[in-house]
């Protein structure tokens, strides 16, 4: 019959030692599991997970479909979903073994592992067993062959010789070794076997029969195959059972810990938050010790796989900042393995003191400050480990403490007093309209259809001011109707609030919702991405809860319902940057697209686009802040700006952000590109495109005014 003998060759004793062993690893995969519940446990409840049910849904597609790990390295995510389906198919067939075994066969006195189920058994390992193979041989090449910047353990925090990541590659490197070791024993085992029975029906198992053939065919068949297979049998077996209880305390923790992570994580991590409470105690805000991260934080420590993505994608990383998010986990990680974890219930060093501060010991201040918040990290990582909230809880422990850039608490200082990060007085902030040929509404003392929450620097710095204008021009000649808060308006803070100021972030929000709650309006809309993410997501936490589009939004409307009609053709050659509190905070990408393509623009994407953008460097504070960098090493905005004139003859590089106007008017010039490409606001080439004359606009606009 089509069958094999689970213990062929083995005496009594030896089936007993070896249900010894699998009771010993059983036993200690078990506590490793324990110790890293315990540690959870040890964490601060941040927040329930949103809707669970369809996260573990969303997770378990993730996991299954690997399509956050195959975004972007298409390669290296194929060889990680050989190895997956390859390990957990071999390993349900361990388990289906066990079953027959152990139950079935035991209690009711039924076999299945025969027959047809036998053979398709076979060759269902095989093929996996080699899909496997195959997988591993792939890593293989990635690490060894392309390595590939994300897998250099180079850290821009550090200089060298300060840090040492052997244990990491070592175990990068065990980790593949080891599974290379079960696959290719497993076969060899199967190898052996058929070498020395030799029985037809095996040519189920392609691969074990092809190489028993060889083996027989070099005279390796009868006893000695029959010894080779009984080595190879334990030695397959302990490797085995030392990897199931290796699991919590290797590399190999992440089968376990990132699905977790997936299924646990906040779907808007960075995007929303979370709210201190006024009056919280000093100790509750943010983070300080390891004993105040929130247990789904501490989660997602563990989950990191080292993969780098994050590391690639930072621009804080690319510009030689002192920061990389992949070593700000990885080090965060090793506090909390070492005061709560394994390593500290087991007493191995390095442990680490549950009562010393994070900050200023194990992660650098100016490491947090380098952070723009851009959500490149969050975006790409496959595992769903929220950098930029943790970043964000241990800024706000800064703060708390007093401990900041002295740039940045001088800005602070200025928006408390003045409401705005210019510093200058709240009765100048309307001025803008001033050169406009119409009046804009104030709507706190007319109505209108669209309350206009303009921002600091389209309200006051001068090259943002001829776009707000020009902005105003292009509504007002569609008939649009809308109105601003004028002098009562204050910084929305969104910046504010991602550098850690939570306390002034309310107040900020408290004030504005107060006097836009007084206003009668249909919709908000904003051309500053920053104040519309604010004002959309995290103003609703303190009861401000409005429609709020972004201007980009609202052109492609104005266009769309013919109330904008280009009468010019633009015949010009663009770039368009995603701002990223627009592109990943709000999935904005289209509309932007849109009204471009409505002006008859030619657009070439950058090769870093949409969710992959690259940031402009200003987000997170960090345009209120010192300097970083190492000398020689280009902006973040210079770097894109290299990007966009590479791709050659491009007369434009677009954007919707006043932010972004700032930073690449300036990485223009500073960059060595000013003459060969240009800056325009979308507003700017929309108002082009409508061609008015502004003798005409200005008689239209006081014939408008007349009785």
């Amino acid at each position: 019959m089509e069958t094999r003998q689970t213990f062929e060759g083995l005496a009594a004793w030896e089936i007993a030692i070896w249900y010894g062993l699998v009771a010993l690893s059983t036993a200690v995969l078990v506590f490793g599991c324990a110790r890293l519940v315990m540690k959870y446990r040890r964490g601060r409840r941040l927040s329930p997970v949103e809707h669970p049910v369809r996260q573990m849904v969303r997770s378990a597609a993730a996991v299954l479909s690997h399509s956050t790990i195959r975004r972007r390295h298409p390669l290296a995510g194929l060889g990680h979903l050989l190895i997956f389906y390859g390990f957990v198919v071999l390993f349900i067939g361990t388990v289906i073994l066990a079953f027959n075994d152990d139950f079935t066969r035991l209690f009711f006195g039924f076999d299945f592992w025969h027959g047809a189920f036998y053979l398709g058994y076979s060759l269902f390992l095989d093929v996996f067993g080699a899909a496997l193979i195959v997988g591993l041989v792939i890593m293989a090449i990635v690490r060894g062959v392309r390595r590939p910047f994300r897998l250099n353990y180079w850290r821009p925090d550090r200089q060298p010789g300060e840090y040492d990541r052997t244990s990491y590659v070592i175990g990068d490197w065990a980790f593949l070794g080891v599974l290379f070791f079960l696959a290719l024993t497993g076969f060899l085992l199967e190898a052996f076997r058929i070498a020395q029975h030799n029985p037809a029906f095996e040519v189920w198992s392609p691969v074990g029969w092809t190489v028993g053939q060889a083996l027989r065919g070099v005279g390796v068949t009868g006893a000695a195959a029959g010894n080779a297979h009984f080595v190879t049998w334990w030695l397959h077996g302990v490797a085995a059972l030392a990897f199931v209880s290796s699991i919590p305390f290797t590399k190999a923790v992440h089968t376990l810990v990132s699905p977790t992570n997936l299924a646990v994580r906040d779907e808007r991590a960075g995007k929303r938050l979370p709210w201190v409470a006024a009056g919280a105690a000093s100790e509750e805000v943010g983070y300080r010790l390891i004993t105040d991260f929130s247990w789904q934080h501490l989660v997602s420590l563990d989950a990191c796989t080292k993969c780098g993505k994050c590391h690639e994608a930072c621009p804080a990383t690319a510009a030689g900042y002192p920061l990389s998010p992949r070593d700000l986990v990885l080090d965060l990680r090793e506090a909390s393995e070492g005061a709560l974890g394994i390593r500290a219930a087991l007493h191995i060093e390095p442990l680490f003191d549950v009562r010393t501060p994070l900050v200023g010991n194990l992660i650098r201040p100016e490491t947090l400050w380098s952070c723009t918040q851009c959500m490149a990290c969050v975006e790409i990582c496959p595992v769903g480990i929220e950098h930029v909230p943790i970043i964000n809880q241990l800024r706000r422990g800064l703060v708390e403490q007093g401990e900041m850039d002295s740039m940045l608490q001088a800005t602070l200082e200025t928006i408390h007093t003045t409401g705005n990060s210019f510093g200058e007085q709240k009765r100048k902030r309307p001025r803008w309209t001033r050169d406009l040929a119409f009046q804009v509404k104030d709507i706190r003392k007319q109505p209108a259809e669209l309350l206009w929450f303009v921002g600091d620097y389209a309200s006051f710095d001068p090259r943002n001011q001829r776009v707000s204008r020009a902005l105003a021009d292009t509504l007002h000649h569609a008939g649009a109707d809308f109105g601003i808060l004028a002098e009562a308006e204050k910084t929305a803070g969104c910046d504010v609030r991602r550098a850690g100021e939570e306390g002034l972030w309310a107040s900020l929000a408290e004030e504005n919702i107060a006097t836009i709650k007084a206003c009668a309006f249909e919709r908000i809309f904003s051309s500053d991405p920053h104040s519309y993410h604010t004002l959309k997501n995290e103003y609703p936490q303190l009861g401000g809860s409005w429609t709020v589009i972004h201007h980009t939004e609202l052109l492609l409307e104005l266009i769309e319902s013919g109330q904008l009609r280009p009468r010019k053709r633009l015949a010009y050659r663009v770039t368009y940057h995603d701002p990223c509190t627009l592109g990943r905070y709000n999935g904005v990408y289209e509309a932007p697209r849109q009204v471009l393509a409505a002006l008859g623009v030619e657009l070439i994407e950058m090769p870093r686009n949409r969710a992959n953008a690259f940031c402009c460097g200003a987000g997170g504070g960090r345009i209120w802040m010192k300097e970083l960098r190492p000398e020689g090493v280009r902006r973040p905005s210079e770097q894109r700006i290299d990007e966009a004139v590479a791709l050659g003859g491009i007369d434009y590089f677009v954007v919707a952000c006043p932010k972004d106007v700032t930073m690449y008017e300036d990485a223009i010039k500073t960059s060595g590109h000013q003459g060969e490409i240009q800056l325009r606001e979308l507003s700017e080439l929309v108002l082009e495109a409508l061609d008015i004359e502004p003798n005409v606009a200005v008689a239209a606009a006081k014939a408008e005014e007349a009785p």
